[in-house]
């Protein structure tokens, strides 16, 4: 018997196959609130850290992760390196300039006077 239901008609095929690539472009668009910044900073003043890629703070990261769990830590034929870390240097992002500080002048406390009198 054929299927009387419209789910293989070559339109319906069509419509799936457009809302799974427009949700792949969504997910795997690279600067989606899942990718990258276009240009990523440090946080610095007034500013939250938030979600930081894995590849942003180094060129290896993935070296230096194996490394910090223990991956191949362990292999007798062919031992790993040491590992030289390629860490980058971000900018740091500001969203106000802090003012200096004006320190006073160092305090002296006068032996001729008394302290305010607290009511009990």
């Amino acid at each position: 018997m054929a299927s009387t239901r419209n789910i293989n008609n070559f339109g319906n095929y069509k419509l799936e196959l457009r809302q799974y690539r427009q949700s792949e472009n969504y997910t795997l668009y690279p600067n989606s609130q899942y990718g990258t910044a276009y240009n990523t900073k440090m946080p610095g003043d007034g500013v939250n850290p938030g979600q930081m890629p894995w590849n942003q703070l180094s060129n290896n990261a993935a070296d230096i992760e194996s490394f910090l769990f223990g991956i191949n830590s362990t292999n007798l034929v062919t031992p790993a390196g040491p590992l030289r870390p390629e860490l980058k240097t971000l900018d740091v992002a500001n969203f106000f300039e802090k003012t200096h500080l004006i320190m006073p002048k160092s305090m002296t406390i006068d032996a001729n006077q008394r302290p305010f009198p607290v009511p009990n």
